[in-house]
């Protein structure tokens, strides 16, 4: 007979108003530490699409980049509702969506730690260890635990933890709710979801009952193997795609990413072993559920390594790791809490004080010619983030752009989103652009094409944007300075200058 657990029911685990008002003033500190700058990044991917929602008559050319992402979910949809409904200024529904975000995570954070640990104090030192590390990065996929920008990922994010903390708390109608609300924002953090809530659920009710299953499921799953092996053929653009994507393969993660994945496995270890000794079954439980979490997912990335299934990379099952980070750090903040911290303030201000410290200099160091805060209604301090506003205000919604492809990359750039903070459309880039073919293979060849067309960008002269304009209508450019010879240019500053293609 399988061994079954049994533990309490935390039923009664809910938010008072003291909790509301401490994890308010978390979120606040959050942003505080980790900044916020809404169109660098994944936001050149995610605020277009919602704008176009909002106006269709933005982006007519090249919307396919974007728009790829937005049609899948119904982010751009619910972002954009809301600010019908409200009336309220576009960048400030957009920053209340982002601390939204903060809050509901730390809260589920809150109660994942409040079920796992018998001290209140223990789910604090949990949620307020994650928050000190929002902006960690994890491991080698590319992630952050909570971006400093609004994205689909940190709303599926924030509601995975409040899937993870009703599961815990014996809510299951309510964690499926919440499930299928998750699948409609992010298709593929959904599959990391359900694959954690079944491990869950088999650690509770013992393994024996279902490895007969198991092996029925493993065997079916074999018959699908010629279908996956047929996906080995892959275009050259695709491939081209792929290679500006090296943490999608496992096997080119640099030798510290690679402690991402073993350190986590062998903490859960000595969670589980803290778990059984302590009397604290739903840590042990859940730290056991990681475990083999991870690992399935692992031997699904050493799979996916294989030449022959490089079509497969796109499902990039090491972003398991997401998941592993923030609840493993969510059972270390609760035993430091309990066995260190305690009681006494002045541990918990030597700790996390140089910790917060540590990750505000790691952003700034990030984004180093852009202002902390990129709140709303602030006056940017960034030269290319004004010239893009510039462009915003004095440009035709029909004109087409060209800039360097690599510009996101370029010092003094930071990484913002021309489309995001533009409004314009533009040929494909080679940094962020790349990435949406990497989810959708059939934008490969345009996406080639536009950059290749591009290539040598930093010695192009008039007659080559010509050429660009015959080909694509590209109507202005945006250069360094100090630009080209033979251009009319409305608008410069010390870092760029905005031309038209006469």
């Amino acid at each position: 007979m399988p061994e079954l657990v049994s533990y309490p029911c935390h039923s009664e685990i809910s938010l008072t108003r003291k909790h509301v008002a401490l994890l308010l003033l978390l979120t606040i500190l959050a942003v505080l530490v980790h900044g916020y700058h809404p169109a660098v990044e994944d936001g050149e991917i995610y605020l277009p699409g919602i704008k176009k929602d909002l106006n269709p008559a933005l982006y007519p050319f090249g919307d396919q980049f974007f728009m790829s992402h937005a049609r899948m979910t119904l982010f751009d949809e619910v972002i954009a509702t809301s600010i019908r409904i409200s009336h309220a200024p576009f960048d400030y529904v957009v920053f209340v969506w982002h601390l939204a975000c903060i809050f509901v995570f730390l809260a589920g954070c809150w109660r994942v730690g409040q079920s796992c640990f018998a001290a209140s104090r223990a789910a604090w030192g949990g949620t307020v260890l994650v928050a000190a590390l929002l902006t960690l990065p994890v491991a080698g996929t590319a992630l952050y635990i909570l971006d400093p920008y609004l994205t689909t990922r940190d709303l599926s994010t924030a509601g995975i933890m409040l899937v993870i903390a009703n599961a815990l708390e014996r809510r299951f109608a309510r964690a499926g709710l919440w499930t299928l609300a998750i699948g409609a924002i992010h298709p593929l953090m959904i599959v990391f979801a359900i694959v954690l809530l079944a491990i869950l659920y088999l650690e509770q009710r013992g393994w024996g009952a279902v490895q007969a299953k198991l092996r029925a499921a493993g065997a079916k799953f074999a018959l699908f193997l010629p279908v996956i092996w047929s996906l080995k053929n892959v275009s050259p653009e695709y491939r081209q795609a792929l290679d500006t994507r090296a943490y999608f393969f496992l096997l080119r993660w640099a030798w510290y990413e690679w402690l991402g994945v073993i350190g986590p496995l062998a903490l859960l270890c000595w969670l589980a072993h803290y778990g059984q000794a302590h009397g604290l079954p739903k840590v042990r439980i859940l730290s056991r559920a990681l475990i083999v979490f991870e690992l399935i997912f692992f031997a699904v990335a050493l799979l996916l390594a294989m030449p022959s299934l490089l079509g497969m990379a796109l499902l990039q099952p090491m972003r398991c790791l997401h998941l592993v980070f923030i609840l493993l750090f969510v059972l270390l903040g609760g035993v430091l809490a309990e066995q260190v911290l305690k009681n006494a303030a002045w541990r918990w201000v030597v700790l996390f004080v140089p910790l917060c410290l540590a990750m505000f200099a790691a952003q700034r160091a990030l984004y180093p010619s852009t202002e902390h805060l990129e709140l709303p209604g602030r006056t940017p301090q960034n030269l290319w983030v004004q010239a893009f506003e510039w462009i915003r205000q004095h440009t035709p919604r029909a004109a087409i752009f060209a800039l360097d492809p690599r510009h996101m990359t370029l010092a003094g750039e930071d990484q913002h989103g021309f489309r995001a903070l533009a409004e314009r459309s533009m040929l494909a880039d080679a940094v962020k652009d790349s990435g949406a073919v990497t989810m959708f293979p059939a934008l490969a060849v345009d996406w080639r094409e536009q950059v290749d067309a591009q290539l040598g960008w930093s010695h192009f002269q008039a007659q080559d944007f010509q050429r660009l304009r015959r080909k694509y209508g590209v109507s202005w450019v945006v250069l360094q300075q100090p630009g080209v010879a033979g251009l009319a240019c409305p608008y410069q500053n010390a870092a760029v200058v905005v031309c038209r293609v006469e």
